[in-house]
């Protein structure tokens, strides 16, 4: 029999028991642990019986210490059994004591197929469900905010028609000219050696107005209207101004962004259609230098080629474009966290989404209507 007393901890080892009584809190372990390893550290049995019959407190690190202690015999092939106890102590042990960890300590590797559905249900879940989440409440609110005019904010949809709207137009007449010019540029060669100069017209308007005037509209507004949007609402919510509303009884939706749709979806149309008559001038220009086409006789071709359904599809793809801009634009900036780089990163992201999402809906449309 070996028996040691340290300050107010006492341990006796015999055998394959070893007893301990007095005090086992972080006050007498802090001299006493180091002694208590060393001692067990000589048992060479194969099963250790550790008696709490005679301790009379125990603390939060007097458990921890325990359970270190049966974890180092555990380590070296020694079966531990922890054993007796005063109720105190007992009800002690099964407050702090650690999780069980019966099981393997490395889990098993998953399998390719549970790995690729783990990655979707994430995306799913932390993606795309709140995105249709947020899509939902702004079309709620959007719908809800024409029948209450009177806890409107006056002037705000005139001031995000102009941000939105006015202020595009030079940006997006000019990009639609260049591209209306190049566009026919690069087919008055084909059409010039098969003699079909004419039909430089009907390429140049169909194409402007059912496809590359929405599109380049959506594009320029994207990037420019696109990240004002995330950027905006991304520094509200790091300056806690959306809280602010929130604590006023203001919905950040309704008071934030139901301005900004309404101004887009009242200001795209207008900008599809200054994108298709731009488009033109700059086809027109190109038949009538490089083409020999009179202005009168593109004018009178135009009449013939155009119909009121491709100006229409324009429209209606413009509107579905200004609907996923908005809400693209929105949902990161509603995502963003604190940091000092964030809101350029979530601008970022919303463009490339958003032009994104608006060449897959066109695609999509195109399906549909064509």
């Amino acid at each position: 029999m070996t028996a040691s007393e340290i300050k107010n901890i006492l341990y006796n080892l015999e055998n394959n028991t070893l007893v301990l009584s007095g005090r086992f809190t972080i006050t007498e372990l802090n001299k006493s642990l180091h002694s208590i390893e060393k001692k067990i550290a000589e048992f060479e049995g194969d099963l250790l019986e550790i008696d709490l019959d005679k301790i009379t407190d125990i603390d939060s690190t007097g458990v921890t210490a325990l359970y270190y202690l049966r974890d180092s015999l555990t380590e070296k092939g020694i079966s531990v059994n922890i054993k007796g106890g005063k109720e105190n102590v007992r009800r002690k042990l099964e407050l702090f004591s650690p999780a069980d960890r019966t099981g393997e300590g490395i889990l098993a590797k998953k399998s390719f197929f549970e790995r690729l559905g783990t990655g979707a249900a994430h995306i799913f879940n932390e993606y795309i469900a709140q995105f249709f989440q947020l899509a939902a409440d702004i079309t709620y609110w959007s719908v809800t905010d024409l029948f209450y005019r009177k806890t409107r904010r006056k002037g705000e949809f005139a001031n995000q028609a102009v941000e939105i709207g006015v202020k595009a137009v030079l940006i997006v007449g000019a990009m639609s000219f260049i591209i209306g010019l190049v566009l026919a540029l690069q087919s008055a060669a084909q059409l010039r050696s098969f003699g079909a100069n004419i039909y430089i017209v009907d390429l140049t308007v169909i194409a402007m107005m059912s496809e590359m005037g929405p599109l380049i509209t959506a594009i320029m507004v994207a990037g420019r209207s696109g990240s004002s949007i995330a950027a905006e609402i991304a520094t509200m919510k790091i300056t806690n101004e959306t809280d602010a509303l929130r604590t006023m009884g203001l919905n950040p939706i309704r008071f934030v962004i139901v301005p900004k749709m309404h101004g887009a979806l009242i200001t795209l149309p207008f900008l599809t259609i200054i994108a298709d008559v731009m488009g033109i001038a700059g086809g027109m220009v190109i038949a009538v230098s490089s083409l020999d086409i009179s202005p009168l006789v593109f004018i009178h071709r135009m009449q013939e080629a155009f119909y009121m359904k491709d100006i229409l599809f324009g429209v209606i793809k413009s509107l579905v474009f200004a609907y996923i801009i908005v809400i693209t634009g929105s949902y990161f900036g509603f995502r963003v966290k604190q940091g000092a780089d964030v809101v350029g990163k979530v601008t970022t992201s919303a463009v490339v989404v958003a032009i994104s999402l608006v060449i897959v809906a066109d695609s999509i449309m195109g399906l549909i209507f064509y």
